[in-house]
């Protein structure tokens, strides 16, 4: 299926949820909560406040698992891509399971030092390499050269050295341009064009290409991910102190009801079955690792959130508007994506059977702050369906755990960085990070003297 058709199928999914008639939406046609009860979202409030993220040990440690399954048939290393949500706890529960670590920046690196995790169980690939690169090499990190530069730096300061290459093999998946990171639109990675020059570089530094990197983005076509795999598998054959194959992240998580998620015993099959191919044919039997985020976070945390306002606009086109003490500040998917997230409303001290629709809004002084809008055009509003809403009921804003705390707009408008919260087995809460103080956003101001204005 091409990408347009992933595309224009998923705008009529949700335009058909968009366009139901509230007075014929029933509660149970609603989104439901994933892990959170009604109870566990209002002891969040009265305990941390609201906006704050709640993450479900048990679900991480689920997906975690599931993770660990991918077929492989010589070896598999599960590397966790941090960015997705950095939190300190998240990388001690990860690596007591066994995970290893994907870094995207050197301050990556330093942060899952900092929590603990081995300096050798962490890989670095970065649109940047840091200036103390050098200091990450000598500890232990892994480094994967991503652009032509990047090899002839590591070269000139390790001579001798192991890297590893992450090739751009032309050719990418993902729901939008924007999360698409394979092909020539794409500025990751080395393009597999120039092969000849990496290879001079290579020699001349007498280095030793121990590992080989792709990854093309958050599609979950199986079809591509199957293609690129062989294509991955043929750079190895350039390489022969390659022991080690990195075949990405990116598995698609379905956060609404409606959109499926990857199945990663049937990507990864054969995925399997292509090393075993490429082993008899060849003698190497290739590690394999992947580096999941999104799968393993996507559903791993919610946002508990409060109405603090509503508003109605008139005429045919108005709308009532849900305006939260949440927003681009906590998820800024859907405003740079058109992302949708399940939410589902709590009413408060009381029970409601009915429903309306409602366009959702943020905290923010900013057009974009959107929780509805249309798939695909974060411009664009849409009316969700919810339980009949009050000011003071809660919103819980579902498939919150990547890409949320960790690429939000914190700070903007002053407002503080939310807390995050763990929820155990047995329901018990534990704060995992505080709410940010003003005083703490205001640190590192140096004020002028005071003859200066």
């Amino acid at each position: 299926m091409s990408t347009k058709t992933r595309v224009d199928a998923r705008r009529s999914q949700t335009a058909a949820v968009a366009a139901t008639d509230s007075s014929s939406t029933t509660k149970e046609d609603l989104e439901q909560l994933n892990f959170l009860t009604p109870d566990i979202a209002e002891a969040v409030r009265e305990q941390f406040t609201t906006p704050a993220y709640v993450y479900s040990l048990e679900v991480l440690e689920r997906q975690a698992q599931t993770a660990l399954s991918f077929p492989s048939a010589y070896g598999l290393t599960v590397r966790y891509a941090m960015k997705s949500s950095p939190n300190a706890a998240i990388l001690k529960i990860f690596n007591k399971l066994g995970l290893h670590i994907d870094a995207s920046s050197g301050y990556e690196v330093r942060r899952a030092v900092a929590a603990g995790i081995p300096a050798e169980n962490i890989s670095l690939s970065s649109q940047e390499l840091p200036d103390f690169f050098p200091e990450l090499v000598n500890m232990g990190t892994k480094i994967n050269a991503c652009s032509v530069q990047q090899l002839e730096l590591f070269g000139a300061e390790f001579p001798g050295g192991e890297v590893g290459l992450r090739i751009n093999p032309g050719l990418g998946s993902g729901g939008t341009g924007k999360t698409n990171v394979g092909g020539p639109s794409s500025s990751f990675g080395i393009w597999y064009e120039l092969l000849p020059k990496v290879k001079e570089i290579v020699a001349k530094y007498n280095l030793k290409v121990v590992r080989v990197h792709t990854h093309i983005g958050s599609g979950s076509d199986p079809e591509i991910w199957q293609r690129v795999s062989s294509m991955s598998l043929d750079l190895c054959r350039d390489f022969q102190d390659c022991v080690t194959l990195n075949l990405g992240g990116g598995y698609k998580v379905g956060r609404m009801s409606y959109e499926k998620s990857t199945e990663l015993a049937v990507v990864g099959k054969p995925v399997q079955e292509a090393f075993e191919n490429f082993a008899a044919e060849t003698g190497r039997k290739l590690h394999l690792e992947i580096e999941p985020g999104t799968f393993l976070l996507a559903n791993s945390c919610s946002l508990v959130t409060t109405v603090q306002d509503m508003v109605t606009t008139g005429g045919p086109e108005g709308h009532t508007f849900l305006k939260l003490d949440s927003g681009m500040t906590e998820v800024l998917r859907p405003s740079l994506y058109g992302a949708q997230h399940p939410l589902v409303t709590i009413p408060t001290g009381r029970e409601e059977t009915e429903t309306a629709s409602y366009v959702v809004v943020g905290h923010c002084c900013e057009s974009g702050d959107l929780l509805t809008p249309t798939p695909d055009d974060p411009e664009a509003l849409m009316e969700r369906p919810l339980t009949k809403t009050e000011v003071g009921d809660l919103c819980v804003v579902e498939g919150s755990g990547a890409y949320c705390s960790s690429m939000s707009t914190k700070n903007y408008n002053s407002f503080p960085e939310a807390p995050e919260v763990l929820v155990d087995r047995q329901g018990s809460l534990h704060l995992i990070r505080q709410k940010q103080t003003l005083e703490q956003q205001l640190q590192n101001e140096v004020a002028l003297p005071p003859d200066f204005v």
